[in-house]
Formats: C-alpha cells, sequence, structure tokens
C-alpha cells in the first residue's frame, strides 16, 4: 500500500485500497474514526467474498456498521466483530496501519 494522506479519508466512511502483504495482494478496507485508522482485509469470514457490492463502494447501516453485499453479515469497525448473519461471532482479519507524519501506512 502506497500511503494515504489521512485527511483524505472521510471520518467514518470505508476506503477501499490495494497493498502487498506477505502474502500476496490484497484489497484492503480502511475507515477513519477521529484520530485513529483500522484497517482489515476486504473479505467475509462467511464465504471470503468481498465485502464491496462494486469496487470500493461499501454498504452502512444507519448505525455505521458495514453490511457485507453478498450475504448481508453487519459488522462493527471498531474491532470488525460480525453481529449477525451467517458469520455471526467472527471477525474481519485486521492488518495493521497507523499514521506517520499525516499518512497511513502498514505496520
Amino acid at each position: 500500500m502506497d500511503p494515504i494522506p489521512f485527511d483524505s479519508l472521510a471520518d467514518g466512511q470505508p476506503t477501499e485500497v490495494e497493498a502487498t502483504l506477505d502474502d500476496g495482494a490484497e484489497s484492503l478496507l480502511l475507515v477513519r474514526q477521529g484520530a485513529q485508522v483500522r484497517a482489515w482485509r476486504n473479505v467475509c469470514p462467511h464465504a471470503g467474498r468481498r465485502l464491496d457490492w462494486a469496487p470500493g463502494k461499501f454498504l452502512l447501516t444507519k448505525q455505521g456498521h458495514l453490511v457485507c453485499a453478498a450475504h448481508g453479515a453487519t459488522f462493527e469497525l471498531q474491532g470488525g466483530q460480525c453481529l449477525s448473519g451467517p458469520c455471526r461471532g467472527e471477525a474481519l482479519s485486521q492488518v495493521p496501519v497507523h499514521v506517520r507524519d499525516g499518512q497511513v501506512v502498514l505496520g
């Protein structure tokens, strides 16, 4: 993942980016929440499908929970836990990111 300007991320709005991880190229889901940024693999734990309904387009509930476009599983965006749907009790696969010098970077 190339560094991403922190200020380019809208608070609470999921953003899709491509990154190279140890096991190859991956689509990641970034979410800025105040001064923090969290990242997960853009993969639903239920069936291994992408969470977005179109590349980079995510569904959110009124409460700000992420909805898997394939099977309707709902995830909270603090820890990535599945709240409802076919993978209830499981969680998204988190990827470590941090903000350094105003840029979001892996690690």
